[in-house]
């Protein structure tokens, strides 16, 4: 390995030294380390279940695929020494770590200095079964508790995205990515298969300002809110319509995968809400993914809404809480949050006659 890259491990102690206090990043460093491990762990069971089949075929191998990752990760959090706590997307309930739960009193949480970690073990798990690229995302926050009580209750955990102190997600390709922010900046590192290193390949990352990639589920449309109806035809219409360019729609099955194309090409990518579905049981789990993307798009120079408020800002309500999403270029969510605006207005609202209907010569494409 040439002396000038550098490791994550490296990378990790230049970055947190002056940010926090000494004992401070040293747990926090030791929570990313292992969650560095965890990643190189998915990443070697992924290549092993291609091999040997071991998880079964198709769907069954996707779900088989995503309880394993979570069990790894799960036995990841109980043996730290650093988690006080943490919530997986898909098991319903926040846990305190064995060591903090048989600790009493204060010195079980604060003296420990504990994280808790918020995670979407492996996303797009069903693809792998086809050589799919699949992905994992991690939100790392400080366990602001009094006592281990209080770790299992909602209050430690029911927090905006900005008291994140970290958030990753791995990607899972032809090469395992990591890709990270503590909060200056999101950066890539590579892992080296050889080594079983993580290596910084992309330095500071920036989403462009413009970019061609939309990333939403075209099967989806019957349900989408009409500012995104609009939005996304606007962008089929290419260069012939409004935008006067051109667009790729793309949908991967994988918000991990399609995040980090946006991330390297701009664009946006849309999870929607869909009104018709009971309020929170559509988008991204708030807490385990949706937050922890949002804080790596916005440290790389983009951003990310709901179409109506900014994702870092939400307070969840409930811990398996889900949200619709925006994300990408600073322009592209601007003019969705635009179209969001006009809507809730009544403004871009088509004119609809009890008596005539269809054929009111009142209706705006009739005027045209």
């Amino acid at each position: 390995m040439p002396g000038h890259y550098m490791m994550l491990d490296d990378f990790l102690l230049r970055t947190l030294e002056g940010q926090r206090d000494e004992a401070g990043a040293y747990r926090l460093r030791t929570v990313l380390g292992e969650i560095a491990l965890a990643v190189r762990a998915i990443a070697a069971m992924i290549e092993r279940v291609m091999l040997d089949g071991s998880m079964g075929a198709g769907g069954d191998a996707g779900l088989n695929l995503e309880a394993a990752a979570r069990e790894l990760m799960v036995a990841l959090c109980e043996r730290s020494a650093c988690v006080a706590g943490y919530a997986a997307a898909g098991a319903g309930a926040m846990r305190a770590t064995a060591a903090v739960a048989g600790a009493s009193g204060v010195s079980g949480v604060s003296e420990r200095g504990g994280y808790l970690l918020a995670f979407e073990a492996l996303d797009g798990a069903a693809q792998i079964a086809e050589n799919g690229v699949a992905g994992s995302v991690f939100s790392v926050r400080e366990a602001a508790c009094e006592s281990t009580e209080e770790l299992t209750q909602d209050a430690a955990w029911l927090r905006g995205g900005a008291a994140q102190w970290a958030a990753a997600y791995a990607l899972y390709g032809p090469s395992t990515l990591l890709v990270l922010t503590l909060g200056r900046g999101t950066y890539g590192f590579t892992l080296d298969r050889s080594s079983g290193t993580f290596v910084l390949t992309h330095r500071a990352m920036c989403v462009p300002d413009e970019g061609p990639e939309l990333a939403i589920d075209g099967a989806r449309e019957h349900a989408w809110e009409p500012p995104v109806l609009r939005y996304v035809r606007e962008c089929r219409a290419g260069s012939a319509g409004e935008r006067e360019r051109e667009f790729s729609l793309r949908f991967g099955g994988c918000a991990v995968a399609d995040v980090h194309r946006i991330l390297t090409r701009g664009g946006v990518g849309i999870v929607p809400r869909e009104p018709r579905e009971a309020l929170g049981a559509s988008g991204l789990a708030l807490m385990h993914a949706a937050q922890p993307l949002a804080l790596l798009v916005e440290q790389a120079g983009g951003a990310a809404s709901t179409g109506r408020a900014r994702v870092l800002e939400l307070l969840p309500g409930a811990l398996d809480e889900r949200t619709g999403i925006v994300l990408g270029s600073k322009s592209e969510v601007a003019r969705l949050e635009r179209y969001h605006r006009e809507y809730e207005r009544g403004v871009d609202r088509p004119f609809n006659s009890p008596l005539f209907n269809e054929r009111s010569l009142f209706r705006p494409e009739a005027c045209a």
